[in-house]
């Protein structure tokens, strides 16, 4: 049984990475252009999982990093705009994980209610510093950039082309979501998951609980600023929307509706959201409404979100193949 189910995770792992590679050949510039933004988004998702899911830490300011990941770029790149490729990633995800820790330095003493709302508090200082700081984020107006190309020396990538785009995306975000998984099974991530359940008890066999917060809140940050670097990249355009307690709950809702007690639930969860978005916004302006609907249905039947219903089929099918394999065997 353990066999089987092993199995079937790689199974699943082998095909979805095979598809990942094959899907720009497989489909059209529309259907890779959202496959990107899923990606993109995924990143977010599991990067809120993290204080969410695995820290037990709700925050309603999580998108100041991804617009602070945003507005980072752009702002490097309006104003040098021959700065390379991996430079300007490297200096916008380093500059929010700066940021990331001076906030966390913050908040490790905190958890619960008064967490939450000091990370609303510091949501609101982000939002009103992207309006009123024109010079550097462009005000109401934000920034426009135009995507840089990658010089590799021996090749150029063309980035304004779809395709190139999703397998950079793809390579360097889907790099970032591993890291994400060996940083949960890490004895920090393991950590992470014993002062959620007890604290006070980690506190008394030595840990040091504030640390370990600091470390995840960071972490956490720095990949939600990733996903904000290829955010604006992949839009060309950034606004004051990006810092709003708009766009954390968008990644509260992802998570939740693919599942915070499985790792790839909030890619499930990024992959139904960015879909079910598009879809209902050509049919009515009404949409956040019906979002909303699904977002009450599954948290009051599935619980454990998509992922935990594939689980469970996956659970029944597996123990409906034991029964074949075991009556073959008696036969």
């Amino acid at each position: 049984m353990m066999r089987l189910q092993v199995n079937s995770h790689y199974f699943g792992w082998i095909i979805g990475v095979l598809l990942a590679i094959f899907f720009p050949i497989l489909f059209g510039p529309a259907q890779v252009n959202m496959v990107t933004e899923i990606i993109i988004f995924s990143l977010y998702a599991l990067s809120y999982n993290l204080l969410l899911g695995y820290g037990g830490l709700l925050s309603f300011g999580h998108s100041m990093f991804f617009g602070f990941g945003s507005y980072a770029t752009g702002a490097f790149l309006l104003r040098f705009p021959n700065l390379p490729f991996f430079v300007l990633l490297l200096i916008a995800t380093m500059s929010t994980t700066i940021i990331s820790l001076a906030i966390g330095s913050f908040l490790i003493r905190q958890k619960g209610a008064p967490f939450a709302l000091t990370t609303l508090a510091f949501s609101g200082l982000f939002y009103t510093t992207a309006i009123k700081w024109t010079r550097i984020t462009g005000g109401d107006d934000g920034l426009v950039i135009m995507r840089p190309n990658i010089n590799l020396g021996f090749l150029n990538l063309d980035m304004s082309n779809i395709n190139t785009f999703y397998y950079v995306t793809l390579v360097i975000l889907g790099s970032s979501i591993i890291l994400c998984w060996r940083f949960t099974k890490t004895a920090m991530g393991q950590t992470t998951l014993l002062i959620r359940e007890n604290e006070e008890r980690m506190e008394f066999i030595g840990y040091n609980t504030a640390v370990a917060r600091l470390i995840l809140i960071t972490v956490s940050g720095t990949f939600a600023g990733l996903s904000g670097f290829f955010y604006m990249l992949f839009f060309g355009t950034v606004a004051y929307n990006v810092v709003s307690v708009d766009m954390t709950a968008t990644a509260l809702l992802m998570t939740f509706i693919g599942g915070m007690d499985r790792f790839y639930g909030p890619i499930l969860g990024a992959a139904f959201y960015t879909y079910v978005q598009d879809f209902l916004s050509e049919i009515t302006d009404r949409w956040p409404f019906f979002m909303g609907s699904c977002f009450v249905l599954i948290v009051m039947f599935l619980p454990g979100g998509l992922a935990g219903l594939i689980s469970s089929f996956v659970e029944i099918w597996q123990d409906r193949l034991r029964k074949i394999f075991k009556k073959n065997r008696n036969d």
